[in-house]
Parts: C-alpha cells; structure tokens; sequence
C-alpha cells in the first residue's frame, strides 16, 4: 500500500508540474478563439487551462478578464471597447491573475483602475504589483478599533463618529451631499499621516473633474490619489475598480500606515455587476441582479480593517457610498450594504432642501464601533446632546399640530433649534476636535439659547476666536476626562465671551 501511495504522489506531483507548465510556459500556452462578442463582453472556446480572473488578449490587443469559467467556454470581462473585436479572433491567457501597480509613486497621481495615468504625466513609477482580487485580513491579524478618523464635521464627529479601520456607509437620494462629505473628511487629514483614495466608480466626467479640482484648491492632492473609471467606460473596468482601488491602498496599510478609501459609488459598481451577469447569461434574481451580489460587496469591504500591531497595525477606513431612490433605505442594495458596514450616515433631501446642511439625518444614522475610538471628552457632551436633539426631533413633529406648548416644552424647543443651527456646517471648513467641543459645550450647557437664531453662526466664530486667543488648556481639550476641572474653567471662559460678545454688539 505504501508503494502504491508513493507512486501515486509522484503521478499527482507530475501532473500538477504539467499544469504549471503549460499555464506558464509562452511556448506551450493554450490560445483560444472567441466565439461571441456582446457590450463589454465575449464568449471564448479552446482554453480548458484557464483560471478564474486571469488576464487575457483579445484579437488586435483588447485585454479582458476570465469571469466565467463554463464546461464548453469562458466568459471574459473586457476592458476595452468590444467595437474591434470579432468572432474568430484569437484569445491569448497571460498565465497571471489581474494585477495593478502598487507604490508612492501612485500618491497625487489620477489614474484608471489598470494604474494607466489619467493627468497627462508619465505612467507611475511603482516597481511592486498586487492582485486585483487578495483575501481579506484573517480575524487573527485584526485588532479592535480604537484610534479616531476625525472627519471635521461637527454633527459626525460628536454623534456617529468613525474609527480607524471602521467600514461607515454614507448613503442618500441624488443631490444630498454624499460626496460633499467624504470629500470634507479627505480635506480634514491634510494635517494627519492618513493617505487616502478616493475611487470614482461610473460617474460624469464633468462630476469627477469639481472633486478632483477641489483636492487640487485645498491641497488634499499630496497625500491622495484618484482612481477613475467613467459611466461610458466597460463595464470590466467598472467591476473591478473598487477591487483596484483596494489593493493599492492595502500597499500602505501593510506599510503600518492609515489609509482612507472613499468609493464613489458602489451603486453603480451594482449595475456594472449586473450588466456582466446578464450578458454572460447568469441566472437572474431580485431586481436582476445576481445571486452572489452580497458577496462581491462582501468580500470588497471586509478587506478594510485595522491590523495588529504584530502584523504592522496600519488599517483601511472605508467610506463607500450608495445611493437611494425617494428615500427608501430598505431597497436591495443599500440594505445589503448596511448590513455589510459598522454603520451609516443617512442625508435626507427634507434637510437638504431645508438647507439644513449637511443634510445629516440624525436619527436614522448609527455608528456601531467608532464610539470606543472617540476621544474622552467628546462623551462630556455627546451622550446628552445625542439625546436632547433626538427629543427635540419629536418634539418639533408633535408641535406642528398647533397644540398650546407649556414653557418648558417652549425651551426644551427653542434649545433644540439651536443645537440644530450649530450642528450645520459649510463646506470645506473642517474644524478641530478643540473647536467642536468649545462649541459643543457651549450649546450643551443652554448658555446659547437666549441669543437670536440668526446670530448663532455669528457668536460661534465669536467664541472660537476668543478661546483660541485666551483659553490657556485649548489644545488640552480633547485629552480631558468627565470629572476634569478644564469643564468649569471653559464654562467660566465661554460666559465671558458671550457676555463680551453681547456688550460689542448692544447697540446693533
């Protein structure tokens, strides 16, 4: 038995080196031959060695990707326009997975999701390659989040904060501010060591050119890079972006560096998705799309994480974005992705047409894991506040019907409107964690609510000058704990501000 063992490991072994070979070897390589071209898709016979998401050349140099391996054929993805390709032309397998270039030279460079240049330079100088597809970070490299990503804003920072390595779903009806926010929080790492990425996944060109001219305006462009693919390119290029984008990013995080990973967005990653399936004939489910739809996702965000310390400690922080229809949350796709994220800040077009920006809905966003990683002093004012303005929300609704309010309902009102106004927020004015929790408290305390609505905005830059010129601890802020005598000091600091405030301004 022994012997026939044996000898049967060394069959299996040569055959195995065979197939090596003949993957490998350009002399002994299979080439194929396509049998059906349709948009952005085609149809290969002849090439039984073939390996799933394997690169290949296509008649007159259009590359592809082996998407669908069949008994009789293979479906490849293409990456170039299907218009020069035809049946009878040859298929040629490169005997390697997708890869795309990986490095430092990709930081402050716009590139497709192929690492071609896209911003009229000279193609990266990267000497590294990573897969287009890697595994996600086994549960035993992962360490608990618990480093905040300031963001900037006031509303996300001090109710749904985000950690690092944090997976936080940004989702909400056309022309909500989606992008207006990830763009805010790429802005507000310009001081930092994050290196972040911002992936454009089938939007209008005239779209990605405004974002990428505001990195360019604010200087965010030293420490990001852009990963572009356009609503008119194939849907090849579409599929796999997201998944490009990713390996680039997971270069810095095995660097021991923070990444933030914006991708933009993941609906129309979805539709691209789908397009491939129908062409290649795969069977239909809900809406059309495919049955494994939750797990293209799936596998794409939990490659965002924080690693351990013994294994370099950097993370990806992933903000994917979707978009809804008439507000419903609960359609196919984003629900798959709540599901998939640690949370999801929802913009509602009520707000937004209100002006109340951004146009954050505070009760129907959550963040599941970036609480542990806030700052100590932000819980001072975050759990009341997180409290108050949802109160104030049902309170506001039950007023409308007219009914008389007593005073303390009137103030409990009156409160509430003006932690709403202080919460809203310009774009491209991020502010530090010190200034939000000057404000922050300020408002908490009531010490705001007799000045006039329309001068909220106007006494908060009023404050922020002040404690920046006279408050000794500002910088200190964010490090203080609950019971920490930097409170009452602040307290004494902001009364007397407001109080100056009010004697500059009596005879206005």
């Amino acid at each position: 038995m022994g012997f026939l063992s044996d000898n049967l490991d060394q069959a299996l072994g040569a055959v195995e080196r065979g197939l090596d070979k003949m993957d490998y070897d350009p002399e002994s390589r299979e080439v194929g031959r396509v049998i059906s071209v349709a948009r952005g898709v085609a149809q290969v016979e002849g090439l039984k060695s073939v390996r799933s998401e394997e690169l290949l050349t296509l008649g007159d140099g259009i590359q592809g990707m082996a998407l669908d391996l069949l008994p009789d054929s293979i479906g490849v993805a293409l990456f170039g326009r299907s218009s020069g390709l035809s049946a009878g032309d040859e298929a040629i397998p490169s005997g390697t997975v997708l890869s795309v270039p990986v490095g430092e030279a990709l930081i402050g460079r716009i590139v497709d999701p192929l690492g071609n240049p896209l911003d009229d330079g000279p193609a990266p100088d990267t000497t590294e390659t990573r897969p287009v597809e890697c595994e996600a970070p086994p549960i035993l490299m992962r360490a608990p989040v618990d480093t905040p990503m300031a963001t900037g804003l006031k509303v996300v920072d001090t109710l749904i904060p985000i950690g690092r390595g944090q997976r936080e779903l940004i989702l909400g009806d056309r022309q909500t501010g989606k992008t207006a926010i990830a763009l805010d929080v790429i802005l507000n790492q310009k001081k930092g060591d994050v290196v972040c990425v911002y992936c454009a996944i089938g939007q209008r060109s005239t779209s990605v050119a405004r974002v990428i001219s505001s990195l360019r305006t604010h200087g965010a462009m030293a420490y990001t890079f852009v990963v572009v693919v356009d609503g008119d390119a194939p849907s090849g290029l579409q599929y796999i972006a997201p998944y490009a984008a990713t390996s680039m990013a997971e270069y810095f995080m095995e660097q021991g560096r923070d990444v933030l990973i914006i991708y933009d967005d993941l609906t129309r990653h979805a539709q691209a998705y789908r397009q491939l399936s129908l062409l290649m004939r795969r069977p239909p489910g809900r809406e059309a799309f495919p049955g494994d739809i939750f797990y293209i996702h799936s596998r794409l965000l939990e490659r965002s994480t924080r690693l351990s310390p013994k294994h370099g400690g950097g993370t990806i922080t992933a903000l994917p974005i979707v978009e809804t229809e008439a507000q419903n949350i609960s359609a196919y796709i984003p629900t798959n992705l709540i599901s998939i994220t640690d949370g999801q800040i929802y913009l509602s077009p009520v707000l937004f047409q209100k002006g109340l920006l951004p146009a954050i809905d505070v009760g129907k966003s959550v963040s599941r894991v970036g609480g542990r990683a806030q700052p100590l002093a932000y819980r001072k004012v975050s759990g009341d506040l997180r409290l108050t303005y949802s109160q104030f929300q049902e309170l506001e609704a039950f007023a409308r019907f007219g009914t008389r309010l007593d005073k303390d309902t009137r103030k409990r009102l009156d409160h509430g409107v003006r932690v709403r106004e202080l919460l809203k927020q310009d774009r491209f004015s991020p502010m530090s964690a010190s200034e939000q929790l000057v404000i922050l408290w300020a408002v908490s305390l009531g010490l705001l609510d007799e000045i006039p609505l329309e001068k909220i905005g106007e006494i908060q830059d009023f404050i922020l000058q002040k404690a920046h010129e006279g408050f000794a601890d500002f910088e200190r802020i964010p490090k203080a704990e609950s019971k920490d005598g930097i409170w009452d000091e602040l307290k004494s600091s902001i009364e007397k501000y407001i109080e100056l405030w009010r004697e500059i301004n009596a005879g206005s």
